[in-house]
């Protein structure tokens, strides 16, 4: 994979353990050439991972809304920064410009990012990985959630199984340089009346 998004938080939060891995894992993209795709700003853990990747030579693209660039969030020392007109258009562009997404913790806009790209690779609107780094126990209940999802018939375990998950960024990186993407849906294949 030449170029990953990280979905994640703009704010730091107050665990150290996911402040420190963040810039470590923008580090490890720097070391492994892969250019960082994100929401462009300089605060937070977005800036952390931007902080990590930019530190260690690496290449960075953000791609923020018009409405949020602003010189206290946009970072304005990436390699690239794109401009979008809304939200939406910026997950699309962030889909565009990656070959594969990974999140770490963030809040409500970092669920919106991970729901959406993971129901495109279930619709079989695109065969990229999907990671969650999950630091410190940060997704333990949203992995719990997602296993009551197919226990309760609503989630298939194939569609849990194509999102890779682990504890280390290593061991992550592994997962998801291994991933073997779902077939299309049937149902998806059928010739429409």
């Amino acid at each position: 994979m030449k170029s990953i998004s990280v979905f994640c938080g703009s704010s730091e939060g107050n665990d150290n353990e996911i402040i420190t891995t963040a810039y470590t894992l923008g580090k490890e993209f720097a070391q492994k050439s892969i250019t960082l795709v994100y929401g462009a700003a300089k605060i937070g853990i977005m800036g952390k991972v931007a902080e990590g990747v930019m530190e260690n030579g690496g290449k960075t693209i953000g791609i923020i809304p018009a409405f949020l660039e602003t010189k206290e969030i946009v970072n304005t020392e990436l390699t690239e920064l794109i401009v979008t007109q809304n939200m939406h258009d910026r997950k699309v562009k962030m889909y565009e410009k990656s070959d594969g997404f990974i999140i770490i913790p963030g809040g409500f806009g970092t669920m919106d990012e991970f729901f959406e790209i993971t129901t495109w690779g279930q619709l079989g609107l695109h065969t990229k990985p999907i990671g969650i780094l999950n630091i410190n126990g940060y997704y333990d209940a949203l992995i719990a959630q997602c296993e009551i999802m197919v226990q309760r018939g609503f989630l298939k375990q194939e569609n849990l199984d194509a999102v890779v998950v682990d504890t280390t960024i290593e061991g992550l990186f592994d997962k998801l340089n291994n991933y073997k993407p779902l077939p299309t849906p049937k149902w998806l294949n059928k010739e429409r009346l």
